[in-house]
């Protein structure tokens, strides 16, 4: 053996060239940024969020924002773009674990309350971008009814999967039942961040579980519905405070 040191996997890497470093320190200025505007666009919607805001709450001038989205439209898909990765990751991906039919379904759909609750005080951007461009036509809002057809998509597969394991009704008709989950999903929203009625978290549970039996399949006994999971987040009535939008 000799005294010599061998250097760490780390400092034997080469270091980057000098563009590629330039590349990567892009791509985190820009992650940093979309945070910031998805965190912004929470309080005041996508027809709020703008380069000027932006700038604002990061602290980087508008040309610096606009280097790396090109417009106020780039900026507002980017914010959908990544509220639908987190979403799915934290509801879908998350309930991905469980087996398939009633136990993954009811995973996805206990994901999405608590999704829901810790958003009771800044807001679902399905929901309040739904309300903004329901009206409108262009690339926004088509990014956005794109990640919602894409969920529901998944929430009705997840339906159909608990048909094909027998313990929902293959007469039923399944973009009925995901219909349906859906609107609990909009009435807890209501509920809770409209009406700040403590309750709602355990109604939405309770008419989830009333669906599944409903529609459980004939030879399925009432035991085989799964009880209620965890409980989700606590809904608390805190005051919330909207930010003006800064200028375009």
């Amino acid at each position: 053996m000799t005294d010599r040191q061998i250097p760490s996997n780390v400092e034997s890497l080469p270091s980057p060239e000098p563009g590629r470093r330039v590349l990567i320190k892009g791509q985190q200025t820009k992650a940093i940024i979309i945070d910031a505007a998805l965190g912004l666009a929470s309080q005041i919607g996508l027809e709020g969020l703008s380069i000027g805001a932006v700038a604002e709450v990061t602290g980087m001038s508008k040309s610096g924002v606009f280097a790396h989205f090109g417009s106020r439209e780039e900026l507002q898909i980017s914010v959908i773009r990544e509220y639908h990765d987190r979403f799915e990751s934290s509801v879908f991906y998350a309930a991905m674990q469980k087996s398939r039919g009633l136990p993954r379904l009811h995973a996805m759909f206990d994901n999405w309350m608590v999704q829901t609750s810790a958003e009771i005080d800044s807001g679902c951007i399905y929901i309040s971008g739904a309300v903004e461009f329901d009206d409108r036509s262009g690339p926004v809002r088509d990014a956005l009814a794109s990640s919602v057809a894409t969920w529901q998509t998944a929430l009705r597969r997840a339906v159909e999967l608990a048909q094909a394991e027998g313990q929902l009704s293959q007469e039923a008709d399944a973009h009925q039942i995901a219909f349906e989950i859906h609107g609990l999903i909009l009435a807890l929203h209501y509920e809770a961040r409209f009406l700040r009625n403590p309750s709602a978290t355990e109604r939405a549970r309770r008419g989830f579980l009333h669906i599944l039996a409903r529609y459980g399949a004939p030879t399925m006994p009432p035991s085989a519905v799964p009880a209620a999971g965890a409980k989700a987040a606590k809904l608390v009535a805190v005051p919330k405070t909207r930010r003006k939008p800064a200028d375009h």
